[in-house]
């Protein structure tokens, strides 16, 4: 079972009729094998589908109309198997809004030395044939991913899954709806932004709630409801005794279920994919509603902290490309440092709000304490740490004339103290290169203390979904130097600033 059921990709062939009916059907043929064969992985995780090949100004022009108008189709593979002038796609190009995927490759691995003819070099030209297509590619400025290499080859493989992994959340998020109840955090810059902008890089809407619209539907919730969701919990989690039916604090528990059903139906009635909450208006609420916020980011929405909603945009869009992959993805915040300089790191948490998707395979737990913010009755929440493994941490931020993603390659770390007065879900991470460049390169580059934290996203996902969003991309990893990095950003600064003045061509 692929990991998109609801969505596929089109692949086609470029190539003409001067080379004859027998070079055409062979192009045909090839170029079905080699779509139903990437079909057929495993780690392909959408449909490929075969659609022909393209022969003709009309032919080409017509694909690009029937692919940006089906629904069911999030992107489109390219590959010229001869030589297809690439005149013939200008106004097809002209017209296309689903992800291009470049794929250069050909229907032989090896040539074979002892046979090889001109009616062989005419087939087998996509050396000669993908250049041509390449350019007109650049001369349109058509954002695009190429993947090169022998279609049979694992790195191939990998290329065409991420894309396709990135192609997906692009396609979820256009025409999505974020809830934001309440406004941001009073006073905070970053968490603000153009929604304009906004949906018109990425396509997705923000509505805006007062908190006593969300308070009305958690007042509908039905009993039955909650006890549903408290059975679930007692499979699920590890639940201090004191939650449990009969005990001392059970009380608060089925309030936290309430709000967690109250938020839900409003999201689903709704047909909202992310939303947001802030702890300074909670008018009407009797706790803040953190635990609800872990277990609707569980079930695969996108969450943000204080009003935050393009993080909350960016979680959502992070679930949907690992969706299928283990690790997990959660809404993030930079807390705290170890800074010993033989051993720094940072510890990521926050109030209450991550996502258990991240605990591995640990016990989480279920537990409730005293939250000295938000002066509200003692919330209920989930208590873990996060195990070790390779991990991104995505800042994505309004820079007036553009959106930038920040990245950050981190290696999370295992907890080996105890916290016994730290009981929030928490990991520890250490930032690529090293904590003192990588918190530099982060504060020039902008980078917001609310970020999406995954283990099953990659660097390369991010940056095939910012090349499809039209957004700036900029990385800190293992090869980060602060004086490339602060020309970098002044470089992309200046190119962002030419293209908006030249109206974005």
């Amino acid at each position: 079972m692929k990991a998109y059921e609801n969505m596929s990709i089109w692949m086609v062939a470029g190539s003409q009729h001067l080379y004859g009916d027998e070079t055409l059907k062979l192009v045909r043929s090839h170029t079905e094998e080699i779509a139903g064969y990437l079909s057929s992985l495993d780690n392909i995780p959408a449909e490929i589908q075969y659609k022909g090949i393209l022969t003709t100004p009309q032919e080409i022009t017509d694909f690009c109309i029937r692919a940006s108008a089906d629904d069911h189709c999030a992107g489109v593979i390219l590959w010229m198997h001869t030589f297809s002038p690439s005149k013939m796609w200008i106004n097809g190009l002209k017209v296309i809004t689903k992800p291009i995927l470049h794929l250069h490759t050909q229907y032989n691995r090896d040539i074979p030395w002892g046979e090889i003819d001109m009616d062989f070099m005419n087939l087998n030209q996509s050396a000669h044939g993908d250049r041509e297509h390449g350019y007109i590619n650049t001369r349109m400025k058509i954002e695009r991913k190429v993947v090169t290499g022998y279609w049979k080859d694992d790195k191939v493989h990998k290329g065409i899954s991420s894309w396709i992994r990135a192609a997906a959340a692009l396609k979820d998020i256009r025409g999505a709806k974020v809830a934001r109840f309440g406004d941001n955090m009073r006073d905070v810059a970053v968490t603000e932004g153009d929604k304009v902008a906004a949906q018109i890089a990425f396509g997705f809407d923000v509505y805006g709630y007062g908190v006593g619209d969300l308070v009305a539907r958690i007042k509908e919730v039905k009993e039955e409801q909650i006890d549903s969701l408290i059975k679930e919990y007692k499979e699920v989690y590890e639940i201090d005794k004191a939650l449990l039916p009969g005990g001392s604090r059970h009380e608060e528990l089925r309030e936290a279920a309430r709000l967690e059903a109250g938020i839900e139906n409003f999201l689903v009635d709704g047909n909202f994919v992310a939303f947001t909450t802030t702890f300074e208006d909670l008018e009407g609420l009797r706790q803040l509603p953190g635990f609800a916020c872990q277990r609707l980011m569980e079930k695969g929405y996108g969450f943000g902290a204080e009003g935050d909603w393009k993080t909350a945009l960016l979680v959502r869009a992070m679930k949907v490309m690992g969706k299928g992959l283990s690790g997990g993805t959660s809404f993030m915040e930079d807390y705290t440092y170890h800074l010993d300089p033989a051993n720094p790191m940072v510890l990521g948490a926050h109030m209450l709000e991550v996502c258990p998707t991240i605990s591995g395979n640990e016990k989480v737990r279920l537990e409730i304490h005293p939250l000295g913010i938000g002066g509200k009755e003692d919330p209920v929440r989930l208590v873990f740490n996060v195990p070790e493994g390779d991990s991104v941490n995505a800042s994505l931020i309004d820079m007036g004339n553009r959106f930038r993603l920040l990245v950050n390659e981190v290696y999370t770390v295992d907890i080996t103290e105890k916290l016994p007065r730290l009981p929030v879900a928490r990991v520890l991470w250490k930032p690529k290169p090293n904590l003192e460049t990588a918190s530099h390169a982060w504060i020039l580059g902008g980078g917001a203390h609310h970020t999406g934290y995954s283990k099953q996203v990659t660097t390369e996902m991010l940056i095939d979904f910012c090349e499809m969003c039209c957004i700036e991309m900029v990385l800190i990893d293992d090869k980060t130097d602060i004086s490339s990095f602060k020309k970098e950003v002044k470089w992309n600064d200046l190119y962002y600033t030419l293209k908006a003045f030249s109206g974005g061509v």
